[in-house]
């Protein structure tokens, strides 16, 4: 069969100024990943609209369209398209997983959840004419997970590589999606399988996408013992707890490339701690934490969410005055966000509380719910005030050197 295989982006437009602005500079591995389990006697073409256009017009047998939920009217809009043209469309990804019933109404199959066992179940299925509706799927064994197909056409002025090493959470934060998709069941592929991936890379930079590189330190440990000797950069997920308290950990980190840990601190409200569900975070301890990490050689990009019912109005200062102690590198802002499929949503859905479920509005930067104790104007003008007050022009043209200096230092070690 002849498959094109599609990871949808709300924003298509593709010059080189949009891709600077808009895209993500990681390379996704979600097709790459796809593409890996696909038996080699089908043709695979694969397009990322971060970087490329979709063309309606192709001819073959079978579409399959990834998608996150703010890129989801979108996807549908491709998918229609394609079967107007006859093509059988399968949909997946975080939004169908969390909303199988809505995607179905725009696809031939819905995909939730991994897909190591489902896709090549669904390909034999629609060989013999046989095409179920919904394929769940089951369990993936962590030897199951493939190392992705890397022959991207990626925009190749980056040079960073994304490679994963985990999958599966299982803290189940009331707002977070990746559950939906990965599970509650933490696995951990072989590390040798993991560091072979690595040494193949050409570039120098990865980008990890697990959820967190903290969740089994252990393991953790024994991957960066082994990626000492390879000469690589990288940035990944963790948390504040553990960092904190192992030495050992930051050290082998620092030892293997880290440069960069991205955490969730999430609030520096203990009482919205304690509602998230996150057992993590001890806000006491986050500007000990931070410069303990920065002791290492290594910064911290660390994420806010405002909008939680436990925040009062004197939330954004209260956190701006604990960005300045913590003298925080790069912080991220974003608005709670109620994703379908997770705790957070269904509870809004049931108190009535769901203002829009215009999928494209849930981008982290629009409110989409009503807050408790803000309006809807209070909590967006929020979010741009304490964006404001972060990244005054002084710093905000730091940053910017900062990056092009790490950007161009990629380029010139590929």
């Amino acid at each position: 069969m002849k498959i094109l295989l599609i990871l949808s982006n709300l924003k298509t437009k593709h010059s080189v100024f949009d891709k600077l602005r808009h895209s993500s500079f990681y390379p996704s591995i979600t097709l790459e990943q796809l593409i890996s389990v696909t038996p080699d006697k089908h043709e695979v073409e694969f397009i990322d609209e971060r970087w490329q256009d979709v063309d309606l017009n192709w001819n073959g047998d079978l579409v399959g369209i990834s998608t996150l939920t703010p890129s989801a009217y979108h996807a549908y809009e491709i998918a229609d398209e394609f079967r107007k043209g006859g093509k059988t469309v399968v949909l997946g990804g975080y939004h169908p997983s969390a909303l199988p019933e809505e995607a179905k109404q725009h696809a031939d199959a819905v995909v939730m959840g991994e897909a190591e066992i489902s896709w090549p179940l669904l390909l034999k299925d629609f060989e013999n004419k046989k095409l179920k509706p919904f394929y769940r799927s089951k369990t993936v064994d962590p030897e199951m997970i493939p190392s992705p197909y890397r022959k991207s056409k990626h925009f190749p002025f980056f040079g960073f590589e994304t490679v994963q090493a985990t999958r599966g959470c299982p803290y189940g934060c009331r707002y977070c999606a990746i559950q939906t998709i990965e599970g509650s069941h933490f696995k951990a592929r072989p590390i040798k399988k993991v560091i072979e991936e690595i040494k193949s890379f050409k570039t120098k930079r990865i980008f990890f996408a697990d959820s967190s590189m903290t969740t089994n330190s252990s393991y953790t440990k024994e991957l960066f013992r082994e990626m000492k000797d390879l000469d690589k950069k990288f940035s990944c997920y963790g948390n504040i707890n553990v960092l904190n308290k192992d030495d050992e950990l930051l050290k082998l980190s620092r030892e293997a490339g880290c440069e960069q840990w991205l955490i969730g601190l999430d609030s520096v409200n203990q009482e919205t701690i304690r509602y998230i569900g996150k057992k993590s975070n001890k806000v006491e301890e986050y500007v000990s934490a931070v410069n303990k990490i920065r002791d290492y050689g290594i910064t911290v990009m660390g994420m806010f969410v405002f909008g939680f019912d436990t925040d009062k109005p004197n939330i954004f200062d209260i956190t701006l005055e604990t960005i300045n102690k913590m003298e925080l590198e790069r912080p991220v802002f974003s608005i709670l966000t109620p994703f379908p499929g997770t705790v957070l949503y269904n509870e809004l859905e049931n108190e009535g509380r769901i203002l829009t479920k215009d999928w494209s509005k849930y981008d982290l930067r629009n409110v989409v719910f009503q807050p408790k104790n803000f309006s809807v104007e209070q909590l967006r003008n929020g979010l741009i005030s304490i964006i404001k007050d972060s990244y005054s022009v002084q710093k905000s043209l730091k940053i910017r050197i900062d990056f092009f200096k790490y950007l161009f230092g990629n380029i010139f070690n590929r």
